[in-house]
């Protein structure tokens, strides 16, 4: 499931997800580009995470210097805009990343 732009923690909800300091940070840097708005994203963040071990299963990348964690919510003309860039060559988690944060 996710939210906000961010990957909801895995288990019954209740349990936050630990991913290293390095993903944590990244997953709060994303909020900037959330269409729920910034302070949203940072609180969904803050109940679904902890800083401990890192998530070798999270999907984190950087691509047009922008990186991210998780799977990304992506608003109705991100997601247009996703299919217009992989239609024309672009590798899917290029467009995605792209498209989330400059779109």
């Amino acid at each position: 499931m996710a939210t906000f732009g961010v990957t909801a923690a895995s288990g019954d909800g209740t349990d936050q997800h630990e991913v290293s300091q390095e993903q944590y940070d990244t997953l709060i840097a994303q909020c900037r580009f959330a269409d729920v708005g910034k302070a949203k994203c940072r609180s969904a963040v803050k109940e679904l995470y902890r800083v401990g071990k890192a998530d070798e299963t999270l999907d984190c990348r950087t691509y047009s210097g922008v990186s991210v964690c998780g799977t990304l919510r992506l608003s109705r003309a991100e997601r247009q805009c996703t299919r217009d860039s992989t239609d024309r060559g672009l590798s899917f988690r290029r467009a995605e990343v792209e498209c989330y944060a400059l779109s």
